[in-house]
């Protein structure tokens, strides 16, 4: 089972949407499925609630209440555990130090205990799986101050991260590169996976192959969304190739510790 936590929820909101489309749930939580391999399955990202709703094993987090309120009034905002939504006031104002040190430091707690009780849900706990931007200041910043905190507590646990690098051609603000740099020693030091999604290449796909003239964050993060579904379906959809993500990741990662050294000339 896994615990998947977002940061800046659009891309984790519409990762759920078609999770929830493949399992044949529908924005209430019931199952309208017309095949029985979709509950196979289901609680590795799901848990049954009473009434036989399902429930996403989720955590959202952002560090303003604005995004809150535009999941919420979505079609599938009520999919959610009220309880699961966890947000600060202020928000990080593009500034990683301000999502790893002060904002983010003061409401990382509160994700924490989100995250012990959905572990505690869980009847084999495989791992934690964080969608989040590197650009801004709450995915990078405190993104990676989460990380920390779940490897510390749960460090016999996959951590997985898919990370949406931001690209100066297609960049907000002008920080954007100080926060992405910030970010990846931590993702070095602290996760399993790291999956790199390019914000250029997904302006390409945009343009090039769907033809849009103007394309939208909804399809920038419809195709991230398409992407992370494709990264975890051999372990959330049954077929042939089921692997759990304990024993993926012992097969994939290269244990090697990457050491640089620089020459001054």
């Amino acid at each position: 089972m896994f615990t998947p936590t977002s940061l800046k929820l659009y891309k984790s909101y519409r990762f759920w949407e078609i999770i929830s489309d493949e399992h044949g749930i529908d924005p209430a939580g019931n199952y309208h499925g017309d095949n029985a391999l979709q509950l196979e399955r289901i609680n590795v990202y799901y848990n049954e609630a009473s009434e036989g709703k399902y429930v996403p094993r989720a955590v959202l987090v952002d560090l303003e209440p604005g995004t809150m309120d535009s999941v919420r009034a979505g079609p599938f905002g009520m999919l959610f555990r009220p309880d699961n939504y966890v947000f600060g006031q202020s928000g990080a104002g593009n500034n990683w130090a301000k999502g790893h040190y002060t904002e983010g430091a003061e409401l990382v707690d509160n994700v924490m205990d989100v995250l012990r009780r959905e572990s505690e849900n869980c009847d084999c706990l495989q791992g934690f799986q964080l969608a989040h931007s590197l650009g801004g200041g709450t995915g990078s910043g405190m993104g990676t101050l989460l990380i920390s905190k779940i490897r510390e507590e749960y460090p016999d646990r996959i951590m997985n991260s898919f990370s949406v690098v931001p690209s100066p051609k297609v960049s907000d603000t002008v920080v954007e590169p100080y926060n992405a740099t910030l970010s990846v020693h931590q993702l070095v030091e602290n996760t399993d996976e790291t999956f790199c999604i390019d914000n250029e290449a997904l302006y390409d796909i945009c343009f090039r192959t769907l033809k849009l003239s103007s394309p939208t964050y909804g399809d920038l993060n419809h195709l991230v969304s398409v992407s992370v579904k494709l990264a975890t379906v051999t372990y959330s959809i049954s077929n042939r190739s089921n692997t759990p993500p304990l024993k993926r990741g012992n097969q994939q990662v290269d244990i090697t510790v990457l050491d640089s050294s620089s020459v001054d000339v």
